[in-house]
């Protein structure tokens, strides 16, 4: 188990059982049952009161947690007959994005996702799930995939933002955002989101500019991230509790502002503390958001996403 900065005081309870139990392991003729039980039952008690007001700053540090689970976990679980599909057509194959043909509930999908990686290796290999032009423009030719055969899309975010190194911006990183946001827009067919960690930047809204979009209840969706926001603003990026209070990019906030339509309850502690549960939650999340979109027409569909967008900013100076 990887603790966060605020998790100490849980793991010294939790190393403390742990270590009761090596120590019966060595002595079978030491009983500690009842020691460890206690101790468990005060791990459990002080991991609900850590979880149940966190910070904005703390819930940035679960939305990156490194065994929340990924695309790859969500799509692994939820859809059957998963067929990927490779490159822009254009220049190459983004690994940081992955996406294809597959079923949900039996039904014909395109599920599109940032994947981070899970260890050192696939992390790079993924680069951090931050997307070059390529990804986008991967991810706009399922988009057309879908459009064309009227299959719905399903997106899952889990990015910092798009890559901003050199290459990605000669080869168009900004337009490549605007075009996938773009088609987001003028899909005909039913198009739902999933915030399942960072939704960071223009990398996120070109996935997430969708009919529905849901957030687990400690992902983050922000234009910025909080340490480049308190660079920017307080040229100190060790500022970056007060810039992700002042963001407001949590679920909670987000959903009284109107840019999220749905929170997505996690197990106590975290999607990384329970991740078949967490996974299970989104499954019946995206079930319930593809119902509600099932029998509208495109031209309905189009409508009911661009409205949505066009009526954030009043609710948000509204709230």
């Amino acid at each position: 188990m990887i603790y966060l900065d605020f998790e100490k005081p849980l793991a010294e309870i939790e190393g403390k059982a742990e270590e009761l139990r090596a120590l019966a392991r060595k002595d079978s003729a030491m009983d500690v049952t009842r020691e460890a039980e206690a101790l468990d039952r005060k791990a459990e008690t002080a991991l609900r009161d850590l979880y149940k007001n966190l910070s904005a700053w703390q819930k940035c540090q679960v939305a990156r947690h490194p065994d929340r689970p990924h695309c790859k976990s969500y799509i692994d679980a939820l859809f059957t007959e998963y067929t990927p599909l490779a490159g822009d057509r254009a220049f190459a194959d983004d690994h940081a994005v992955m996406g294809g043909i597959a079923r949900f509930n039996d039904r014909p999908v395109v599920v599109i996702g940032h994947e981070k990686g899970h260890d050192t290796k696939t992390r790079i290999e993924h680069n951090f799930g931050m997307a070059r032009p390529e990804g986008y423009r991967k991810a706009i030719r399922l988009m057309d995939l879908a459009d064309r055969f009227s299959l719905p899309v399903v997106t899952l975010v889990d990015t910092p933002g798009a890559y901003p190194g050199k290459g990605a911006e000669e080869r168009g990183q900004s337009e490549a955002i605007a075009r996938s946001t773009e088609k987001c827009l003028s899909l005909g067919v039913p198009l739902i989101s999933v915030i399942i960690g960072e939704g960071g930047s223009g990398g996120a809204v070109a996935f997430a500019t969708a009919n529905r979009v849901a957030m687990l209840e400690h992902s983050v969706y922000s234009v910025i991230s909080p340490e480049g926001c308190a660079s920017i603003l307080w040229k100190d990026a060790e500022k970056m509790r007060e810039a992700a209070e002042a963001l407001r990019l949590t679920a909670q906030d987000l959903q009284k502002l109107g840019i999220v339509d749905r929170i997505i309850k996690e197990p106590v502690g975290g999607a990384q503390r329970a991740p078949g549960e967490a996974v299970d939650a989104v499954g019946k999340a995206i079930a319930a958001m593809l119902a509600e979109l099932t029998e509208k027409k495109p031209a309905a569909l189009r409508k009911d996403r661009r409205q949505k967008f066009l009526d954030m900013g009043s609710r948000g100076l509204a709230a």
